[in-house]
Protein backbone atom coordinates (compact mmCIF):
# COMPACT_ATOMS: atom_id res chain seq x y z
CA UNK A 1 0.00 0.00 0.00
CA UNK A 2 1.63 3.74 -1.09
CA UNK A 3 0.48 6.88 0.60
CA UNK A 4 -0.41 9.06 -2.32
CA UNK A 5 -1.31 12.58 -2.56
CA UNK A 6 -5.10 11.89 -2.11
CA UNK A 7 -5.04 9.22 0.24
CA UNK A 8 -4.39 5.68 0.36
CA UNK A 9 -4.32 3.54 -2.85
CA UNK A 10 -3.86 -0.09 -3.84
CA UNK A 11 -2.88 -1.18 -7.17
CA UNK A 12 -5.05 -3.63 -8.36
CA UNK A 13 -4.28 -6.86 -8.76
CA UNK A 14 -5.56 -9.30 -11.44
CA UNK A 15 -3.76 -12.31 -13.00
CA UNK A 16 -5.21 -14.06 -15.61
CA UNK A 17 -4.10 -17.29 -17.46
CA UNK A 18 -3.05 -17.26 -20.80
CA UNK A 19 -5.94 -16.14 -23.05
CA UNK A 20 -7.39 -14.67 -20.29
CA UNK A 21 -7.76 -11.28 -21.70
CA UNK A 22 -5.41 -9.21 -19.12
CA UNK A 23 -2.22 -9.03 -21.46
CA UNK A 24 -0.99 -5.63 -21.06
CA UNK A 25 -0.46 -4.42 -17.98
CA UNK A 26 -1.56 -1.11 -16.86
CA UNK A 27 -1.19 1.36 -14.00
CA UNK A 28 -4.96 1.34 -12.51
CA UNK A 29 -5.25 1.94 -8.92
CA UNK A 30 -7.89 2.04 -6.44
CA UNK A 31 -7.59 5.01 -4.18
CA UNK A 32 -9.66 4.43 -1.22
CA UNK A 33 -9.91 7.40 0.35
CA UNK A 34 -10.08 11.09 -1.38
CA UNK A 35 -9.59 14.25 0.18
CA UNK A 36 -13.16 15.45 1.29
CA UNK A 37 -14.46 16.28 4.63
CA UNK A 38 -17.46 13.79 6.63
CA UNK A 39 -18.65 10.44 4.94
CA UNK A 40 -17.23 11.56 1.27
CA UNK A 41 -14.16 10.92 2.60
CA UNK A 42 -14.35 7.01 1.85
CA UNK A 43 -15.55 7.41 -1.39
CA UNK A 44 -13.16 5.93 -3.43
CA UNK A 45 -11.77 7.10 -6.64
CA UNK A 46 -9.91 5.32 -9.53
CA UNK A 47 -6.72 6.46 -10.90
CA UNK A 48 -4.72 5.89 -13.88
CA UNK A 49 -0.80 6.48 -14.12
CA UNK A 50 -1.52 9.07 -11.05
CA UNK A 51 -4.69 11.16 -12.42
CA UNK A 52 -8.14 10.41 -12.39
CA UNK A 53 -9.20 7.74 -14.67
CA UNK A 54 -12.46 9.43 -15.94
CA UNK A 55 -14.80 11.95 -14.15
CA UNK A 56 -17.60 10.98 -15.37
CA UNK A 57 -17.08 7.48 -13.59
CA UNK A 58 -15.85 9.35 -10.68
CA UNK A 59 -19.84 11.11 -10.28
CA UNK A 60 -21.28 7.71 -9.98
CA UNK A 61 -19.10 6.80 -7.35
CA UNK A 62 -20.14 10.19 -5.62
CA UNK A 63 -23.68 9.66 -6.82
CA UNK A 64 -23.63 6.14 -4.59
CA UNK A 65 -24.35 7.50 -1.25
CA UNK A 66 -27.78 9.03 -2.68
CA UNK A 67 -28.20 5.48 -4.16
CA UNK A 68 -27.93 3.28 -1.47
CA UNK A 69 -24.81 2.57 -1.24
CA UNK A 70 -23.24 3.77 1.93
CA UNK A 71 -21.15 1.33 3.93
CA UNK A 72 -17.04 2.25 3.26
CA UNK A 73 -17.32 -1.76 2.54
CA UNK A 74 -19.70 -2.13 -0.09
CA UNK A 75 -18.25 1.36 -1.88
CA UNK A 76 -14.68 -0.02 -1.79
CA UNK A 77 -15.81 -3.17 -3.15
CA UNK A 78 -17.06 -1.72 -5.99
CA UNK A 79 -14.01 0.34 -6.98
CA UNK A 80 -12.59 -2.94 -7.04
CA UNK A 81 -14.96 -5.15 -8.97
CA UNK A 82 -14.41 -1.38 -11.14
CA UNK A 83 -11.18 -1.48 -11.49
CA UNK A 84 -10.63 -5.37 -12.52
CA UNK A 85 -12.99 -4.58 -15.47
CA UNK A 86 -11.10 -1.26 -16.65
CA UNK A 87 -7.80 -3.05 -16.38
CA UNK A 88 -9.41 -5.87 -19.01
CA UNK A 89 -11.14 -3.39 -21.09
CA UNK A 90 -7.29 -1.28 -21.07
CA UNK A 91 -6.36 -4.46 -22.45
CA UNK A 92 -8.41 -3.99 -25.64
CA UNK A 93 -7.39 -0.35 -26.02
CA UNK A 94 -11.36 0.26 -24.85
CA UNK A 95 -12.54 3.07 -22.66
CA UNK A 96 -15.50 2.23 -19.95
CA UNK A 97 -18.04 4.09 -22.41
CA UNK A 98 -17.19 1.69 -25.01
CA UNK A 99 -17.96 -1.57 -23.58
CA UNK A 100 -19.76 -3.79 -25.81
CA UNK A 101 -21.94 -7.11 -25.28
CA UNK A 102 -19.11 -9.01 -27.15
CA UNK A 103 -16.76 -7.65 -24.28
CA UNK A 104 -18.64 -9.02 -21.15
CA UNK A 105 -19.13 -12.13 -23.04
CA UNK A 106 -14.98 -12.27 -23.33
CA UNK A 107 -15.13 -10.60 -19.45
CA UNK A 108 -16.97 -13.55 -18.39
CA UNK A 109 -14.28 -16.41 -20.92
CA UNK A 110 -11.63 -14.65 -18.85
CA UNK A 111 -13.43 -14.97 -15.15
CA UNK A 112 -14.69 -17.50 -14.99
CA UNK A 113 -13.56 -20.43 -17.82
CA UNK A 114 -9.70 -19.23 -17.46
CA UNK A 115 -7.23 -20.71 -15.84
CA UNK A 116 -8.35 -22.73 -12.60
CA UNK A 117 -5.83 -20.53 -10.39
CA UNK A 118 -7.12 -17.43 -11.59
CA UNK A 119 -10.93 -17.73 -12.06
CA UNK A 120 -13.17 -16.81 -9.82
CA UNK A 121 -16.63 -18.24 -8.09
CA UNK A 122 -19.75 -17.77 -9.65
CA UNK A 123 -20.84 -15.76 -6.37
CA UNK A 124 -17.82 -13.49 -7.13
CA UNK A 125 -19.06 -13.18 -11.11
CA UNK A 126 -22.66 -11.99 -9.89
CA UNK A 127 -21.41 -9.85 -7.44
CA UNK A 128 -19.32 -8.21 -10.46
CA UNK A 129 -22.35 -8.03 -12.64
CA UNK A 130 -24.70 -6.49 -9.97
CA UNK A 131 -22.15 -3.55 -9.78
CA UNK A 132 -21.11 -3.19 -13.52
CA UNK A 133 -24.93 -3.37 -13.97
CA UNK A 134 -25.71 -0.05 -11.76
CA UNK A 135 -22.69 1.43 -13.29
CA UNK A 136 -24.14 0.87 -17.00
CA UNK A 137 -27.07 1.87 -15.90
CA UNK A 138 -26.56 5.12 -14.04
CA UNK A 139 -24.98 5.99 -17.33
CA UNK A 140 -27.65 5.64 -19.62
CA UNK A 141 -29.55 7.70 -17.38
CA UNK A 142 -27.46 10.58 -17.78
CA UNK A 143 -26.77 9.82 -21.33
CA UNK A 144 -23.49 8.65 -21.21
CA UNK A 145 -24.21 5.77 -23.27
CA UNK A 146 -27.26 4.99 -25.78
CA UNK A 147 -27.07 1.25 -24.82
CA UNK A 148 -25.72 -0.89 -21.95
CA UNK A 149 -23.36 -4.09 -22.46
CA UNK A 150 -25.60 -5.65 -21.27
CA UNK A 151 -29.04 -7.97 -22.25
CA UNK A 152 -31.90 -7.50 -20.37
CA UNK A 153 -35.13 -9.87 -19.92
CA UNK A 154 -38.36 -9.49 -18.35
CA UNK A 155 -39.23 -11.72 -15.56
CA UNK A 156 -42.06 -12.29 -12.79
CA UNK A 157 -40.79 -12.43 -9.69
CA UNK A 158 -43.41 -13.59 -6.92
CA UNK A 159 -44.19 -11.97 -3.66
CA UNK A 160 -44.19 -13.22 -0.02
CA UNK A 161 -47.34 -15.56 -0.15
CA UNK A 162 -47.13 -16.42 -3.64
CA UNK A 163 -50.22 -14.30 -4.14
CA UNK A 164 -49.42 -11.54 -6.40
CA UNK A 165 -46.08 -10.48 -8.60
CA UNK A 166 -43.80 -8.11 -10.01
CA UNK A 167 -42.10 -7.83 -13.41
CA UNK A 168 -38.60 -6.86 -13.07
CA UNK A 169 -35.66 -6.44 -15.88
CA UNK A 170 -32.82 -9.22 -14.80
CA UNK A 171 -29.36 -9.08 -16.02
CA UNK A 172 -28.83 -12.14 -18.47
CA UNK A 173 -25.39 -11.90 -17.68
CA UNK A 174 -25.90 -13.37 -14.34
CA UNK A 175 -25.21 -17.33 -13.53
CA UNK A 176 -28.26 -18.86 -12.63
CA UNK A 177 -26.38 -21.82 -11.24
CA UNK A 178 -24.67 -19.80 -8.82
CA UNK A 179 -25.09 -21.09 -5.25
CA UNK A 180 -25.60 -18.51 -1.97
CA UNK A 181 -22.43 -18.40 0.26
CA UNK A 182 -22.21 -21.54 2.68
CA UNK A 183 -23.01 -20.43 5.99
CA UNK A 184 -20.47 -21.51 8.60
CA UNK A 185 -22.18 -21.25 12.09
CA UNK A 186 -20.88 -22.35 15.17
CA UNK A 187 -22.98 -25.51 17.70
CA UNK A 188 -23.01 -23.86 21.08
CA UNK A 189 -20.95 -26.36 22.77
CA UNK A 190 -17.96 -25.52 20.12
CA UNK A 191 -18.68 -21.88 21.24
CA UNK A 192 -18.59 -22.76 25.00
CA UNK A 193 -14.92 -23.95 24.44
CA UNK A 194 -14.01 -20.94 22.39
CA UNK A 195 -14.78 -18.59 25.04
CA UNK A 196 -13.87 -20.10 27.81
CA UNK A 197 -10.33 -21.30 26.41
CA UNK A 198 -9.43 -19.11 24.01
CA UNK A 199 -11.00 -15.62 25.12
CA UNK A 200 -10.24 -16.22 28.21
CA UNK A 201 -7.50 -18.86 28.64
CA UNK A 202 -9.06 -21.36 30.94
CA UNK A 203 -8.80 -24.75 31.26
CA UNK A 204 -11.21 -27.48 29.37
CA UNK A 205 -13.20 -27.68 32.32
CA UNK A 206 -13.65 -23.96 33.35
CA UNK A 207 -10.66 -23.60 35.88
CA UNK A 208 -8.26 -20.98 35.97
CA UNK A 209 -4.87 -21.94 33.96
CA UNK A 210 -1.46 -20.11 36.19
CA UNK A 211 -0.43 -17.28 34.12
CA UNK A 212 -2.19 -17.97 30.99
CA UNK A 213 -5.46 -16.09 31.94
CA UNK A 214 -5.83 -13.18 29.07
CA UNK A 215 -5.87 -9.99 30.65
CA UNK A 216 -8.59 -8.75 28.67
CA UNK A 217 -10.67 -12.40 28.86
CA UNK A 218 -13.58 -10.49 30.18
CA UNK A 219 -14.15 -7.72 27.76
CA UNK A 220 -13.37 -10.56 24.94
CA UNK A 221 -16.10 -12.77 26.02
CA UNK A 222 -18.38 -10.21 26.91
CA UNK A 223 -18.44 -8.85 23.40
CA UNK A 224 -18.60 -12.82 21.62
CA UNK A 225 -21.56 -13.28 24.31
CA UNK A 226 -23.11 -9.97 22.83
CA UNK A 227 -22.41 -11.18 18.88
CA UNK A 228 -23.78 -14.91 19.72
CA UNK A 229 -26.84 -13.69 21.49
CA UNK A 230 -27.95 -10.65 19.12
CA UNK A 231 -26.78 -11.19 15.74
CA UNK A 232 -25.01 -7.87 15.61
CA UNK A 233 -22.76 -7.14 12.91
CA UNK A 234 -19.04 -6.41 14.08
CA UNK A 235 -18.85 -3.06 13.23
CA UNK A 236 -22.64 -2.49 14.74
CA UNK A 237 -21.25 -4.10 17.92
CA UNK A 238 -17.44 -2.62 17.97
CA UNK A 239 -19.56 1.27 17.48
CA UNK A 240 -21.99 0.85 20.35
CA UNK A 241 -21.66 3.65 23.20
CA UNK A 242 -20.93 3.23 26.44
CA UNK A 243 -24.28 5.58 27.29
CA UNK A 244 -26.51 3.89 24.99
CA UNK A 245 -26.13 0.71 27.36
CA UNK A 246 -26.85 2.49 30.42
CA UNK A 247 -29.37 3.96 29.40
CA UNK A 248 -31.02 0.70 28.64
CA UNK A 249 -29.40 -0.56 31.96
CA UNK A 250 -31.59 1.93 33.77
CA UNK A 251 -35.04 0.61 32.44
CA UNK A 252 -37.47 -0.33 35.31
CA UNK A 253 -38.55 -3.40 33.11
CA UNK A 254 -37.51 -6.30 34.37
CA UNK A 255 -38.09 -8.45 32.12
CA UNK A 256 -35.28 -10.94 30.65
CA UNK A 257 -34.07 -9.08 27.31
CA UNK A 258 -33.56 -5.47 27.01
CA UNK A 259 -34.46 -3.64 23.31
CA UNK A 260 -31.44 -1.52 22.46
CA UNK A 261 -32.10 1.04 19.24
CA UNK A 262 -29.69 0.95 17.04
CA UNK A 263 -29.34 4.63 14.64
CA UNK A 264 -29.62 3.74 11.09
CA UNK A 265 -25.95 5.49 10.63
CA UNK A 266 -24.49 2.43 12.55
CA UNK A 267 -26.41 -0.10 10.71
CA UNK A 268 -26.00 -1.64 7.04
CA UNK A 269 -27.59 0.32 4.53
CA UNK A 270 -28.99 2.73 7.45
CA UNK A 271 -31.98 1.18 7.87
CA UNK A 272 -31.73 1.15 12.10
CA UNK A 273 -33.24 -1.28 14.13
CA UNK A 274 -33.54 -3.12 17.30
CA UNK A 275 -31.73 -5.84 18.76
CA UNK A 276 -33.11 -7.73 22.11
CA UNK A 277 -29.43 -7.76 24.42
CA UNK A 278 -30.32 -10.54 27.53
CA UNK A 279 -30.87 -8.82 31.08
CA UNK A 280 -27.98 -11.02 32.73
CA UNK A 281 -25.39 -10.35 29.79
CA UNK A 282 -26.49 -6.52 29.97
CA UNK A 283 -25.91 -6.18 33.76
CA UNK A 284 -22.14 -8.18 32.90
CA UNK A 285 -21.68 -5.64 30.51
CA UNK A 286 -22.54 -2.66 33.08
CA UNK A 287 -19.87 -4.30 35.44
CA UNK A 288 -17.40 -4.64 33.03
CA UNK A 289 -18.17 -0.64 32.39
CA UNK A 290 -17.70 -0.04 36.21
CA UNK A 291 -14.14 -2.22 36.83
CA UNK A 292 -12.65 -3.21 33.59
CA UNK A 293 -13.63 -0.12 31.77
CA UNK A 294 -13.34 2.67 34.17
CA UNK A 295 -9.88 1.63 35.39
CA UNK A 296 -9.09 2.26 30.95
CA UNK A 297 -10.85 5.44 31.21
CA UNK A 298 -8.41 6.62 33.97
CA UNK A 299 -5.35 5.11 32.03
CA UNK A 300 -6.61 6.91 28.91
CA UNK A 301 -7.10 10.39 31.22
CA UNK A 302 -3.32 9.94 32.62
CA UNK A 303 -1.40 9.16 29.52
CA UNK A 304 -3.20 11.80 27.14
CA UNK A 305 -4.71 9.64 25.49
CA UNK A 306 -6.53 12.02 23.24
CA UNK A 307 -3.15 12.47 21.46
CA UNK A 308 -2.90 9.63 20.42
CA UNK A 309 -6.58 9.56 18.58
CA UNK A 310 -6.60 10.49 15.05
CA UNK A 311 -8.56 13.63 14.44
CA UNK A 312 -10.94 13.06 17.73
CA UNK A 313 -14.31 14.73 17.81
CA UNK A 314 -15.02 16.36 21.08
CA UNK A 315 -18.61 16.40 22.38
CA UNK A 316 -19.82 18.08 25.58
CA UNK A 317 -22.18 15.32 27.22
CA UNK A 318 -25.20 17.58 26.53
CA UNK A 319 -24.47 16.70 22.68
CA UNK A 320 -23.62 13.23 22.94
CA UNK A 321 -27.14 12.16 22.10
CA UNK A 322 -27.21 13.65 18.78
CA UNK A 323 -24.29 12.75 17.53
CA UNK A 324 -24.54 9.26 17.87
CA UNK A 325 -27.78 9.94 16.13
CA UNK A 326 -25.45 11.19 13.04
CA UNK A 327 -22.25 8.98 13.68
CA UNK A 328 -20.86 6.32 11.92
CA UNK A 329 -19.45 3.42 13.18
CA UNK A 330 -15.79 4.72 12.60
CA UNK A 331 -16.79 8.22 13.59
CA UNK A 332 -18.07 7.06 17.13
CA UNK A 333 -14.39 6.12 17.68
CA UNK A 334 -13.27 9.22 17.60
CA UNK A 335 -15.97 10.90 19.92
CA UNK A 336 -14.11 12.08 22.51
CA UNK A 337 -16.61 13.21 26.11
CA UNK A 338 -15.17 16.57 27.32
CA UNK A 339 -16.19 18.69 30.32
CA UNK A 340 -17.51 22.65 29.89
CA UNK A 341 -14.48 23.57 29.96
CA UNK A 342 -13.25 21.69 26.96
CA UNK A 343 -11.31 18.92 28.90
CA UNK A 344 -11.47 15.31 27.64
CA UNK A 345 -12.51 12.91 29.79
CA UNK A 346 -13.00 9.46 28.15
CA UNK A 347 -13.85 8.09 24.85
CA UNK A 348 -17.40 7.34 24.16
CA UNK A 349 -16.86 3.79 23.27
CA UNK A 350 -18.09 0.92 25.06
CA UNK A 351 -15.15 -1.12 24.30
CA UNK A 352 -11.46 -0.19 25.08
CA UNK A 353 -8.38 -1.10 25.22
CA UNK A 354 -6.35 -1.52 28.68
CA UNK A 355 -4.68 2.19 27.76
CA UNK A 356 -8.89 3.58 26.48
CA UNK A 357 -8.17 3.58 23.50
CA UNK A 358 -11.47 2.67 21.03
CA UNK A 359 -11.49 -0.90 19.73
CA UNK A 360 -11.69 -0.94 16.29
CA UNK A 361 -13.27 -4.36 14.24
CA UNK A 362 -9.85 -5.54 12.82
CA UNK A 363 -8.73 -5.19 16.74
CA UNK A 364 -11.33 -7.96 17.08
CA UNK A 365 -10.52 -10.32 14.20
CA UNK A 366 -7.15 -10.14 15.82
CA UNK A 367 -8.03 -11.15 18.91
CA UNK A 368 -10.91 -13.94 17.42
CA UNK A 369 -7.70 -15.84 15.26
CA UNK A 370 -5.05 -15.66 18.71
CA UNK A 371 -8.52 -17.52 20.83
CA UNK A 372 -8.39 -19.76 17.90
CA UNK A 373 -5.13 -20.63 17.97
CA UNK A 374 -5.31 -21.03 21.81
CA UNK A 375 -7.71 -23.44 21.44
CA UNK A 376 -5.88 -25.53 18.64
CA UNK A 377 -2.80 -25.57 21.20
CA UNK A 378 -5.51 -26.99 23.63
CA UNK A 379 -6.75 -29.69 21.64
CA UNK A 380 -9.53 -28.14 19.92
CA UNK A 381 -8.81 -27.25 16.25
CA UNK A 382 -11.37 -24.39 16.14
CA UNK A 383 -11.60 -21.46 13.73
CA UNK A 384 -14.47 -18.70 14.79
CA UNK A 385 -14.75 -15.63 13.29
CA UNK A 386 -17.23 -12.15 14.65
CA UNK A 387 -19.24 -13.07 11.79
CA UNK A 388 -19.70 -16.65 12.12
CA UNK A 389 -21.61 -16.03 15.27
CA UNK A 390 -23.67 -14.02 13.88
CA UNK A 391 -24.89 -16.76 11.14
CA UNK A 392 -25.09 -19.21 14.64
CA UNK A 393 -27.47 -16.49 16.17
CA UNK A 394 -30.06 -16.80 13.27
CA UNK A 395 -29.91 -20.39 12.57
CA UNK A 396 -30.17 -20.87 16.38
CA UNK A 397 -32.76 -18.47 16.76
CA UNK A 398 -34.89 -19.76 13.59
CA UNK A 399 -34.80 -23.34 14.91
CA UNK A 400 -35.79 -22.49 18.48
CA UNK A 401 -38.47 -19.92 16.80
CA UNK A 402 -39.72 -22.76 14.45
CA UNK A 403 -40.17 -25.31 17.61
CA UNK A 404 -41.94 -22.25 19.42
CA UNK A 405 -44.44 -21.78 16.67
CA UNK A 406 -44.78 -25.31 16.19
CA UNK A 407 -46.04 -25.72 20.06
CA UNK A 408 -48.27 -22.48 20.11
CA UNK A 409 -50.21 -23.36 16.32
CA UNK A 410 -52.96 -25.29 16.34
CA UNK A 411 -53.99 -26.96 13.42
CA UNK A 412 -53.55 -24.85 10.18
CA UNK A 413 -56.88 -23.83 8.70
CA UNK A 414 -54.91 -24.07 5.02
CA UNK A 415 -51.42 -24.81 3.69
CA UNK A 416 -50.39 -21.39 3.12
CA UNK A 417 -52.16 -19.86 6.16
CA UNK A 418 -50.04 -23.12 8.01
CA UNK A 419 -46.75 -22.35 6.36
CA UNK A 420 -47.32 -18.46 7.13
CA UNK A 421 -47.82 -19.78 11.25
CA UNK A 422 -45.06 -22.43 11.15
CA UNK A 423 -42.35 -20.47 9.29
CA UNK A 424 -43.77 -17.12 8.43
CA UNK A 425 -43.41 -15.09 11.42
CA UNK A 426 -39.87 -16.74 12.52
CA UNK A 427 -38.16 -15.89 9.34
CA UNK A 428 -39.41 -12.61 9.68
CA UNK A 429 -38.52 -12.45 13.51
CA UNK A 430 -35.01 -13.04 12.51
CA UNK A 431 -35.01 -10.68 9.41
CA UNK A 432 -35.61 -7.55 11.46
CA UNK A 433 -33.35 -8.71 14.42
CA UNK A 434 -30.27 -9.31 11.43
CA UNK A 435 -31.40 -6.30 9.50
CA UNK A 436 -31.99 -8.22 6.96
CA UNK A 437 -33.69 -5.99 3.93
CA UNK A 438 -35.37 -8.87 2.31
CA UNK A 439 -36.87 -11.70 3.54
CA UNK A 440 -35.23 -13.78 0.99
CA UNK A 441 -31.81 -13.23 2.67
CA UNK A 442 -32.74 -14.84 5.72
CA UNK A 443 -34.26 -17.87 3.96
CA UNK A 444 -30.76 -19.17 3.56
CA UNK A 445 -30.56 -20.21 7.50
CA UNK A 446 -33.49 -22.38 6.96
CA UNK A 447 -30.95 -25.13 4.90
CA UNK A 448 -28.60 -24.75 7.87
CA UNK A 449 -31.35 -25.75 10.76
CA UNK A 450 -31.58 -29.69 9.18
CA UNK A 451 -27.29 -30.03 11.02
CA UNK A 452 -29.18 -29.25 14.16
CA UNK A 453 -30.48 -33.32 14.06
CA UNK A 454 -31.62 -32.52 18.21
CA UNK A 455 -33.54 -29.35 16.77
CA UNK A 456 -34.90 -31.51 13.69
CA UNK A 457 -35.95 -34.39 15.81
CA UNK A 458 -37.77 -31.92 18.20
CA UNK A 459 -39.83 -30.10 15.94
CA UNK A 460 -40.73 -33.54 13.77
CA UNK A 461 -41.98 -35.24 17.25
CA UNK A 462 -43.80 -31.60 17.67
CA UNK A 463 -45.43 -31.78 14.14
CA UNK A 464 -46.35 -34.93 14.72
CA UNK A 465 -48.02 -34.42 17.90
CA UNK A 466 -50.09 -31.67 15.77
CA UNK A 467 -51.25 -33.90 13.01
CA UNK A 468 -54.71 -35.92 13.12
CA UNK A 469 -54.31 -39.70 14.13
CA UNK A 470 -53.42 -41.88 11.09
CA UNK A 471 -55.67 -44.61 10.11
CA UNK A 472 -55.92 -48.03 11.85
CA UNK A 473 -54.54 -46.06 15.17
Amino acid sequence: MTAGPQGRYREVSTRVGSGGGFARVSNIVVCERREAEGLDAHIPLILRDGVLYDPDLDRFFLDLPLDGVRSRHSLRAYAYDVAVWLRFLDASDKTIWAATRDDVTAYHRARRRGEADHRITAASWNRSVACLDRLYRWGEQCGLIADAPFSRRAVWRPTQGGRRGVIAARNDAYERAARRSDVQFVMLDQYRVFRDVGLQGLRPDGTARPGARDRNGLRNALFADLLVTTGLRLEEASGLAAAELAAIGQSDDQSRQVWLPLPPPLTKGDRGRSVLIPRRLLQQIIAYMAVERASAVAKFVARGGIDRVARPIPVPRSGLGRMLEICTPEERGRLILCGEDGTPQEPVALWLTEVGQSMRPNSWEAIFARACQRCATSGFPLWISPHQLRHSFAVHMLALLIQQRLREAALPAGPIEGYRLILGDPLQQVQRLLGHASLATTYIYLDHIATRADTVDAAVEELLALLPGTLGA
